[in-house]
């Protein structure tokens, strides 16, 4: 999937890729891998739940909350901008100052991620505020095993990013989304099984960042060495006003990003009680679970967006926002459908305290639908360089989820902290869809996003029709998946030329050629 360069000449009779066919392949990629990560996912999830129960499990997914906040924190939004800036320089340069997009991104991150380990590691206090329903001597050891990882788990964050730069999503996948989540659940059956408890099923769940750093280190060399610069290494000149004038903002949205879908687990953990922090972290896992088709179809857009921005094919980058929405929403609103039809028995997976959250998951899989709806539009705010909109969209959603959150959660408890997520996803889409649109020009409705949502409706009404006469049971859940395959079967067959699935059949037959 590599993008070529704007000088290159395409071989007698064959066509230069489009980015609808680039983005195809990566997406089909990023499925592979959303699929991997949907299901080991689960299963970690549910070894922790009925090894501890739902306090011990609030306890260390309120360590993994930590963890992942400040990680994301530390990049400073270098990943996302060597996401950016390097295929732009293999468009335009050849990659001869890649080199240097790595140290400018690289060093400031390690930098900030090892003071951000500091008080983790050294720091009682932050442990017995974080986790005051457990022993302090367990808080403390827990906190401080969260510390220690975070620089190296950063790094290979932002090592991955420079290889989506490369045009592949590969690597990703294979470390975030196939790699770790395997990992983890090999690790934690026998933990589970022989050894059961907070330390050691949180030690399970760090050991393969360091395995995911070291992958990402090797993954990059091997894009570098199909890709070698036409000059000797750094010769290139490196914007490091541009890049850190892109990065910084996004390195303050990318906290708001993912405190979004942690935070509610802290504030219960801080202001409720452990157990319902264990709640609410399954169903997070439910939500998340459903929109990395989302997220599969962006790990493919986001560099070809770049590089069809940067050679000036603006054409070609609206059509494949188009294009690429129409498939998330076609094939997530109908996964969206079958939880909040049926949530209890979906959230029974986790153990039967769990299903007291089905009400919040209903209403979280509302919100999660706008998010599909309006497409991957944050995602051409970032890679049009307008990190700055995006950076003042996240903080007025944030900033929504905070407030709402703290006055609903010491009331509502998990349906509190639902609804502030829930508020906070559709003011963020909302805005970013209004950003997209009346300021760059982009559209997303068309014949085949209608299409796309006749299919999903179709889907919907069958799953509602049958939870109304079966009710929210096992049985009925196997009906309603039975016959809403069917109707999508059927429907997505009869549309097929305006969804433009046959761009995804082509991808498929000439990568088996």
């Amino acid at each position: 999937m590599t993008a070529p360069e704007t000088t290159a000449r395409p071989r007698a009779g064959a066509a230069a890729p489009s980015g609808v066919a680039a983005t195809a392949r990566g997406g089909w990629w990023g499925m592979a891998g959303s699929v991997a990560n949907a299901v080991f996912s689960f299963l970690l999830v549910g070894l922790i739940t009925r090894a501890v129960g739902a306090q011990g499990a609030g306890a260390i997914f309120t360590g993994v909350a930590l963890f992942t906040i400040l990680s994301n924190a530390c990049k400073l939004g270098a990943d996302t901008g060597l996401v950016r800036f390097v295929p732009r320089d293999l468009a335009v340069d050849g990659g001869r100052s890649v080199d240097a997009l790595l140290r400018t991104a690289v060093l400031p991150a390690t930098v900030a991620a090892t003071a951000a380990a500091v008080p983790l590691v050294f720091s009682p206090a932050v442990a017995t505020t974080l986790l005051p329903h457990l022993p302090p001597g367990d808080a403390v050891a827990l906190v401080r095993l969260f510390g220690l990882f975070l620089p190296a788990a950063t790094v290979g964050m932002i090592l991955l990013g420079a290889t989506r730069g490369y045009g592949t999503v590969v690597p990703f996948v294979g470390v975030e989304q196939i790699g770790k989540p395997v990992l983890r659940v090999l690790i934690a059956v026998p933990v589970a099984w022989y050894a059961p408890g907070v330390l050691s099923l949180a030690s399970a769940w760090l050991l393969p960042a360091l395995a995911g750093s070291a992958a990402a280190w090797l993954s990059l060399r091997r894009c570098r060495a199909g890709r070698p610069a036409p000059h000797p290494a750094g010769d290139g000149p490196v914007a490091w006003r541009a890049f850190w004038g892109f990065a910084a903002p996004r390195a303050i949205s990318s906290v708001f990003d993912i405190s979004a879908v942690w935070v509610g687990v802290i504030l219960l953990s801080a202001l409720a009680t452990a157990a319902e922090a264990g709640v609410y972290t399954a169903i997070g896992r439910v939500v998340t679970a459903g929109t990395l088709v989302q997220l599969a179809v962006r790990l493919a857009v986001a560099p070809e967006l770049s590089r069809l921005l940067a050679v000036g094919r603006t054409a070609e980058a609206h059509d494949l926002h188009r294009v690429s929405t129409c498939w998330t929403v076609l094939f997530s609103w109908p996964l969206f459908g079958v939880v909040a039809c049926f949530p209890a028995t979906v959230l029974a997976v986790f153990g039967p305290e769990f299903t007291d959250g089905a009400l919040a998951l209903v209403l979280l899989c509302a919100a999660a639908m706008v998010n599909i709806a309006v497409g991957n539009a944050q995602t051409v705010l970032l890679m049009a360089g307008r990190s700055s909109w995006h950076l003042a969209v996240t903080a007025a959603a944030f900033t929504v989820q905070l407030v709402i959150g703290v006055l609903a959660v010491p009331v509502w408890g998990v349906l509190g902290a639902a609804v502030s997520w829930g508020a906070a996803i559709v003011v963020e889409n909302l805005a970013a869809a209004v950003l997209v649109r009346w300021r760059l020009g982009f559209t997303t409705v068309g014949e085949g996003y209608t299409r796309a949502l006749t299919v999903s409706c179709a889907v919907v009404t069958v799953l509602a029709a049958v939870r109304r006469a079966t009710g929210d049971t096992p049985s009925g859940l196997a009906v309603g998946m039975a016959l809403g395959s069917c109707v999508f079967g059927t429907t997505l067959w009869r549309y097929r030329t305006s969804l433009r699935v046959s761009d995804l059949g082509g991808v498929l037959r000439r990568r088996a050629a």
